[in-house]
């Protein structure tokens, strides 16, 4: 049998954790509550002792929404920072989970997602690529020669600004920080807020998805002349709905007008951007990812 790692998905509205090794073992999912920190983190310590006493696991991986300060050698590692979740501000995930008596690695949860699926997913063979997920929150990740993408922090590729489409000048966004990022003018609360349903509740044909693609076609854009991705991943549950990718294909050349040609982006852009090939379990397996990575750098 294979070694086992443990993983944790943190999200604003669910913990999921889980014990696996790769795609086609995962074991003993459960999901937990995001309540209050203490609650909530206590639970997910509990787990993993319960699990220990049965089997043996090498190390846990976290990949936890944020913002998050994942820089091992600062004073504020392993918390949450300037989260607008309440209750959640200064959360400090690693300490908590410390008295499971395991190796810990920390990171976002997009570049859990996108190590996952650099690993065993849709960009297994490339050594360059973003995964970007825009749901409740947009949030992305990116591989960057075959290495995860920090710096003083972690990418926060939902808050680039793409401005506001014409006709959508009066509406000010949902970002508490930013009223014209990406996660203000396209995340699902955005959808809601704007057209007063969400977004599984519009129709395919609702203009709605027209102004959805243009947003994030332009953020992709500014994220491809950035960081010359050689495939960009996108997840969350606004991309669930499958009509969205064409449109947002087609938006993409447009922004870009002819000034990138190179790679799949020129040849075959349906193959540029994708959904993630692993599906929602890119989250779990991107924290056996980063366990694995934690155990094998040590």
């Amino acid at each position: 049998m294979d070694a086992q790692f443990g993983a944790v998905e943190g999200g604003g509205t669910k913990f999921v954790c889980a014990i696996g090794s790769k795609p086609g073992d995962i074991r003993n999912h459960v999901r937990i509550a995001t309540t209050t920190p203490d609650e909530t983190l206590g639970k997910v310590a509990q787990y993993f002792q319960n699990i220990r006493l049965q089997t043996e696991i090498k190390s846990i991986g976290i990949g936890c929404f944020g913002p998050i300060d994942p820089n091992k050698g600062s004073s504020g590692y392993g918390r949450i920072t300037t989260t607008p979740k309440p209750g959640w501000g200064g959360a400090d995930i690693v300490g908590s989970l410390s008295t499971v008596g395991l190796p810990i690695a920390f990171d976002t949860d997009v570049n859990a997602a996108v190590l996952a699926e650099h690993r065993w997913g849709a960009g297994k063979d490339l050594t360059d690529l973003i995964y970007v997920t825009i749901g409740t929150g947009i949030g992305g990740g990116a591989v960057v020669n075959s290495e995860l993408l920090h710096g003083t922090s972690h990418p926060e590729m939902g808050h680039i600004f793409v401005g506001r489409e014409a006709g959508d000048e009066s509406f000010n966004g949902v970002c508490p920080y930013h009223s014209d990022c990406l996660e203000s003018r396209a995340s699902g609360p955005s959808i809601q807020s704007r057209w007063g349903k969400p977004p599984e509740d519009l129709p395919d044909d609702h203009p709605a998805w027209s102004m959805e693609s243009r947003y994030i076609a332009r953020g992709l854009a500014n994220l491809t002349l950035t960081l010359s991705p050689q495939r960009i991943i996108l997840g969350g549950g606004v991309t669930i709905r499958s009509h969205i990718f064409p449109m947002i294909r087609n938006q993409l050349t447009k922004e870009l007008s002819g000034f990138k040609q190179d790679g799949l982006l020129a040849n075959n852009i349906d193959e540029y951007v994708v959904p993630p090939s692993l599906g929602t379990a890119s989250g779990i397996l991107g924290g056996i990812a980063l366990a694995r990575n934690e155990v094998a750098n040590d």
